[in-house]
């Protein structure tokens, strides 16, 4: 006798959980506090579904994601991209809470995500920390912009209003460091990350804060879930030019940074860069290859918990 499948699509809002089943059809809506996720996990847990799917809503969609997990269901958060670029495809154009929950059953019924290992406690006040630290910085660029047309009056407010925006990143620094120190295995892998040259102390939290699969994936799946890995653009007898997209933007930018640096001080990555400037490829090429090359090198040094040398670092690549 076989067996049907249930797919959940649940649609965070906050005050609200919009929950789709599939194939039954079945819609509900319940309040978006402990006792409407408490309900809506007993619920779950009787029908035994094959997948529940969420976006990823900036923090929204944490609790009831963690109640699912703590109950063993196989929850999954994913793009909202993703999620809207299937709704445009099955010619679902209207948006309301209670469609986002049935687009979100189908898409986990034809497409099934790949279920991971949710972040725990740790990562995610790790994850806000550097989160806000790069706010911060932001901050400060904005107001520093705004000096040079500022009025005298205004020009002193935006000093204090830079001053104190300084003052707070160097305490978000401090947290930081707290948050890694306190913990044996972040700071086990921190000491490995900052042995290698061109990491440094805003990089090594940004990859561990924002890329826990690190050291758990193959060098193909670490670097397409980074934004890195290139994709083809062909059609019929026409190639188009490889491109990279998607990914996770914090850990780009990071790498981004940490490789500008490595082309400089670190020799395997240094001699990389040159033998492929040598064979013509330009800039942001190369630069994308030597951060796909530092990620891969990064990712097994955290798989084997190996500190950098040039030996290692030739026999990952």
């Amino acid at each position: 006798m076989e067996v049907t499948s249930i797919f959940v699509g649940i649609d965070v809002s906050k005050a609200r959980l919009d929950v789709a089943i599939r194939p039954t059809g079945e819609r509900e809506s319940v309040a978006n506090d402990k006792a409407g996720i408490k309900d809506l996990v007993k619920r779950l847990a009787k029908i035994q579904p094959a997948l529940i799917v969420l976006e990823a809503t900036g923090g929204l969609e944490r609790p009831v994601t963690h109640a699912l997990a703590g109950a063993e269901l196989p929850v999954v958060v994913v793009n909202p991209r993703q999620v809207r670029d299937f709704a445009k495809a099955t010619g679902q154009l209207a948006k309301t809470d209670s469609i986002d929950a049935d687009v979100l059953a189908r898409f986990a019924e034809a497409v099934r995500p790949a279920l991971r290992p949710l972040p725990d406690a740790v990562t995610l006040e790790l994850r806000a920390l550097t989160a806000r630290r790069r706010q911060i910085i932001e901050m400060i660029g904005a107001e520093r912009n705004r000096l040079a047309t500022a009025s005298k009056a205004v020009r002193k407010r935006i000093d204090a209003h830079t001053g104190w925006l300084e003052q707070e990143l160097e305490r978000a620094d401090k947290d930081l460091d707290r948050s890694i120190q306190h913990s044996p295995i972040w700071k086990e892998n921190e000491d490995l990350l900052l042995s290698v040259p061109g990491i440094g102390p805003v990089t090594s939290p940004t990859l561990l804060a924002e890329l826990p699969e690190l050291g758990e994936l193959d060098r193909k799946q670490i670097s397409a879930l980074a934004g890195l890995a290139p994709f083809n653009r062909d059609s019929g007898s026409l190639k188009g030019r490889r491109s990279i997209w998607g990914g996770r933007a914090p850990v780009r930018s990071a790498l981004y940074m940490a490789t500008l640096v490595a082309t400089r001080r670190n020799s395997v990555i240094r001699d990389f860069y040159k033998r492929l400037r040598a064979k013509g490829k330009v800039f942001k090429v190369a630069l994308v290859a030597c951060m796909r090359k530092l990620l891969t090198i990064l990712n097994s040094m955290i798989k084997h918990k190996t500190r950098w040398s040039e030996t290692f670092s030739f026999h990952t690549t």
